[in-house]
């Protein structure tokens, strides 16, 4: 298996859990926020779409592929607001966003060659390492923890939600 493979193969799972864990979300359920500020399920997806852009498109390949009309709605670093304070994409346009960019995210990742994986990562300010990654591997690989991350929170939303615990 190449280092590519690995890396999709990881975006690919992780991306399944995710997926599980929203499967049964209905109506109100994608935006209930378990306080103020805090995020919920439309966001959190939202904002998975907007970090595998960044990560895989913008940090590796140096382009966009994400709509800004859509990514204006899931600021990174800010609290999140309700769907009562917000003009959100509906859940479905969230899904079908998040499952193009995806599918996207995963054909580009596999043509990738260990060559081109171990380049410096673009940065937001083109000059200072990020924290968590320096180079085009370890954006990518940051993209599938830092969804599954946010997976463990919508988790929790499912639970507080009373939905079953899954496996």
């Amino acid at each position: 298996m190449t280092t590519a493979e690995l890396l999709a193969e990881q975006l690919d799972e992780t991306r399944r859990w995710t997926l599980m864990l929203l499967a049964d979300l209905r109506g109100d359920d994608w935006g209930f926020q378990p306080a103020p500020g805090m995020g919920h399920a439309l966001w959190l997806c939202g904002h998975l779409a907007s970090a595998q852009n960044a990560l895989v498109f913008k940090r590796t390949l140096g382009r966009d592929e994400l709509d800004p009309a859509f990514a204006v709605h899931f600021p990174m670093g800010q609290d999140v607001r309700s769907v009562s304070e917000c003009a959100y994409p509906t859940p479905a346009q969230v899904l079908k966003e998040l499952a193009e960019l995806h599918a996207k995210a995963v054909v580009a990742v596999r043509g990738m060659s260990d060559a081109f994986l171990a380049e410096p990562a673009f940065n937001k300010d083109g000059k200072s390492p990020h924290p968590h990654y320096r180079n085009k591997c370890g954006a990518i690989s940051h993209a599938a923890r830092h969804e599954a991350f946010h997976a463990g929170q919508i988790a929790s939303i499912r639970r507080l939600l009373g939905k079953s615990f899954l496996r």
